[in-house]
């Protein structure tokens, strides 16, 4: 379940899923339209774990059916294909021994002529196992956009259903906080089947609240939501 666009107060059920997993020591993630890699391979049982890799991702925001009518009649937006790098420092033991603290940045930049701007996501989080099957992550994050990104997908222009709203610039966009949880079904901890969670929350903030496409016809409050069956090799 997810908002039909960045401080939309509709939402809407689509399929989806996460996919994860290493191939000659590197690592990857894809999340829906997104692709995450680490090439740095650490040392098995290391404290201290480094990321870095090439990022991918497309950005379909206001590119489809909008049900929202003012909203629909600003038009569409053409899907963005931003690139980039994620960067980052995990500690193990942090808390109880299992437990690692992880911090990151990932850095994105639209290459197909949508927004033509930056997306900077700073991200930390607690990773830990909290029972024989359960294993939880908690993590808080942030998004700072470029100007070209606030005045593309939230500004307004003169003489349409919303009032006319150009924002001065780029910077915060969100404030957010997640939380995944998954449980195995299988008897080995992190193998076969099992069940999994996770919520975010963002709250939109600035220039980007104040947006007639949040603040009048949206909400600053967003909420994404996925739930299913999980299998690991």
């Amino acid at each position: 379940a997810a908002p039909d666009y960045g401080g939309s107060n509709d939402y809407r059920l689509q399929p989806g899923g996460i996919l994860q997993g290493r191939v000659s020591g590197i690592e990857f993630q894809m999340r829906g339209l997104n692709l995450y890699t680490d090439v740095i391979a650490d040392r098995p049982g290391a404290r201290t774990r480094l990321v870095l890799g090439p990022v991918a991702q497309l950005r379909l925001e206001r590119n489809g059916d909008v049900d929202d009518p003012r909203v629909a009649a600003l038009g569409t937006r053409k899907t963005a294909v931003e690139l980039g790098l994620t960067a980052g420092i995990s500690q193990r033991g942090v808390l109880i021994p299992p437990a690692s603290l992880n911090f990151d940045v990932t850095l994105l930049r639209d290459v197909a002529g949508a927004h033509r701007s930056h997306v900077i996501t700073p991200a930390l989080s607690l990773n830990s196992p909290v029972s024989q099957r359960g294993f939880a992550r908690l993590g808080v994050s942030a998004d700072f956009v470029g100007k070209g990104f606030a005045q593309y997908y939230y500004g307004v222009a003169p003489g349409m259903p919303l009032p006319a709203y150009t924002p001065t610039g780029g910077g915060l966009k969100s404030l957010g906080g997640s939380l995944l949880y998954t449980h195995d079904l299988a008897g080995e901890p992190r193998k076969g089947w099992g069940l999994f969670m996770l919520t975010n929350y963002k709250r939109m903030q600035g220039d980007f609240a104040r947006s007639p496409l949040v603040g009048t016809a949206g909400s600053k409050g967003q909420v994404f939501a996925v739930a299913g069956p999980s299998y690991r090799l």
